[in-house]
């Protein structure tokens, strides 16, 4: 299924960009391009290791296609590598609704807080990290709105060198499953259910990225703290419980 729908839709996607001759194009990719790394923090020339999960080799090839495209489309390109997206909109009009069970940490600790799931778990503590859980990079997904914001002007203005270009985008520092589930607790003054279970196939040990090519390339600085990304992500968590009509609202309340 991810292969089908990261792939395939890619591909029809790029035909649409082609056939309206569309000039710019901005690929939604992700830290999994990097697999487990040999060194911490990557940058952008780091050499992707095997991925750890069908997801992150889906990614792998979708930058590859991108940048195939680039080439022989005229397009310009930007690939923007997400690590951990999570929180919500500050006015809990717009967060994330996973399908099903969600396998992403921080809907996980919502639920679990609201009262969804029974207990939450940690996959393994014993990995070589601070607490021995794993340890990625939490970023705002409204800090990455703005990015996709400035990787189109960056390319209205014409300042590219190349058809097509990649950046970090994570906040540049490592936070542990462990310390995400105490931020959480910290913020809301809500004490998760939560064991510690065996390791989950697919996880990569410890990954954060150096974001220093899009601070001085697209002017861009992550704003919203790790307590932001909790608080705000509880904020939609109980909306959702609270308002049954939430996906009748109507646009204007986002203004």
């Amino acid at each position: 299924m991810y292969f089908e729908n990261n792939l395939l839709s890619l591909i029809n996607i790029l035909k649409c960009v082609q056939e309206f001759e569309i000039p710019f194009f901005v690929f939604s990719s992700s830290c999994t391009v990097y697999g487990n790394p040999d060194e911490i923090p990557v940058t952008e020339s780091t050499k992707p290791k095997p991925a750890a999960s069908p997801y992150g080799y889906t990614k792998q090839m979708g930058e590859q296609i991108v940048n195939e495209f680039a080439k022989s489309a005229g397009t310009q390109c930007i690939l923007l590598r997400y690590f951990n997206p999570v929180g919500a909109h500050p006015s809990a009009l717009i967060g994330e609704l996973p399908i099903g069970k969600p396998d992403n940490l921080v809907p996980v600790i919502t639920q679990t807080a609201i009262g969804k799931i029974k207990k939450m778990y940690v996959y393994g503590n014993d990995y070589p990290t601070r607490d021995g859980s794993c340890l990625r990079d939490y970023i705002h997904v409204c800090d990455i709105a703005h990015a996709h914001t400035l990787a189109i002007k960056y390319l209205q203005n014409d300042k590219n060198d190349l058809h097509c270009e990649v950046f970090n985008l994570g906040t540049g520092n490592g936070v542990t499953v462990l310390e995400a589930i105490y931020s959480f607790e910290k913020v809301t003054g809500v004490k998760l259910n939560y064991e510690i279970g065996p390791r989950r196939p697919g996880d990569v040990i410890a990954i954060y990225a150096n974001n220093d090519l899009a601070k001085k390339v697209l002017g861009w600085q992550p704003k919203y703290s790790l307590d932001d990304m909790m608080s705000t992500a509880w904020k939609w968590e109980q909306r959702l419980k609270t308002d049954n009509n939430i996906f009748t609202s109507q646009p204007k309340e986002l203004n």
